[in-house]
């Protein structure tokens, strides 16, 4: 039954996912494979993380815990959102009252929840609630999937964002929650042992409980680096690509006899509307 939990939101949100992308395939917005390819993936990975002998064995040993919890909060999150484009959110986002959730997209408030979170459920107290029942296993879960998907989301996602929000606040963003994480991998390989909830498994495995805290740590900080410098690349990469794109709107629209400034073409750029900017500019409707 609390597989089921698990696993079922999965299904429904593939389902869904699915019938959007058929309804949009042929049109100019229609969702590219590789946005498709992104979103299974994510959601695959999820799948995997709960219902294989990952799962069983995250109860216990701490470190597969760990591996289990990068791959539900950070990697699945990441792949999900990057399958996300505007026109699958649509009707989402025409649903009364929707604009009043936007403020957890802020990527101020989707940082300070996703660390809240991160720390609230690795306090003995709770982590160990966690591994001992099963309903606040699903809970714990479902609250790193939600942040996770929530704090990329703020980065990556096709909402648009704070006018504030450029290239080096996206920087700070990254190298922040980079930070938050490598605090907490600090603390557990060089902490004292915190969790003896894992005893008994620890035992079967034999496996010392400060190895195994240890080896989660590291897990956490390699995963953390690796993530870091990918999202740095993809950072300089569109950074550079808009630029480009930016001076091609400008000199687009130079040579159409319309004055377009840097600034304007800049915030079309930003919120990928560069297209529909230079179709304006044809069609003599900038204003």
């Amino acid at each position: 039954m609390l597989l089921f939990l698990l696993l079922f939101p999965a299904v429904v949100i593939a389902a869904l996912y699915a019938v959007r992308v058929q309804h949009l395939r042929g049109t100019r917005r229609a969702v590219p494979g590789w946005r498709q390819a992104s979103m299974i993936s994510g959601l695959v990975m999820i799948v995997v993380a709960v219902g294989s002998p990952i799962g069983s064995i995250a109860g216990e040993l701490f470190s597969v815990h760990m591996v289990e919890h990068l791959v539900l909060g950070d990697f699945a999150t990441l792949l999900i959102v990057i399958g996300l484009t505007a026109p699958v959110l649509a009707p989402i986002l025409q649903l009364p009252g929707f604009d009043h959730l936007r403020i957890f997209v802020n990527p101020i408030v989707a940082f300070v929840l996703w660390a809240v979170n991160l720390y609230f459920w690795h306090l003995p107290l709770f982590h160990e609630a966690a591994v001992r029942d099963d309903l606040i296993h699903v809970v714990q879960h479902a609250t790193f999937i939600f942040f996770g998907i929530n704090i990329w989301m703020a980065l990556l996602g096709p909402l648009p964002k704070p006018l504030w929000f450029g290239t080096a606040a996206q920087f700070a963003y990254i190298i922040a929650v980079r930070l938050t994480g490598a605090v907490l991998g600090n603390v557990l390989i060089f902490g004292d042992v915190f969790y003896r909830v894992y005893d008994p498994g620890l035992a079967r495995w034999g496996v010392g409980a400060a190895s195994d805290q240890a080896m989660a740590g590291g897990l956490m900080m390699i995963e953390g680096s690796v993530l870091t410098i990918c999202l740095l690349a993809w950072l300089f990469l569109k950074t550079a690509q808009q630029t480009d794109e930016r001076q091609e709107l400008v000199e687009f629209a130079r040579g159409n006899g319309v004055e377009l400034t840097d600034s304007r073409a800049a915030r079309a750029v930003a919120a990928g509307r560069g297209d529909e900017l230079r179709e304006r500019i044809v069609a003599g409707s900038l204003s």
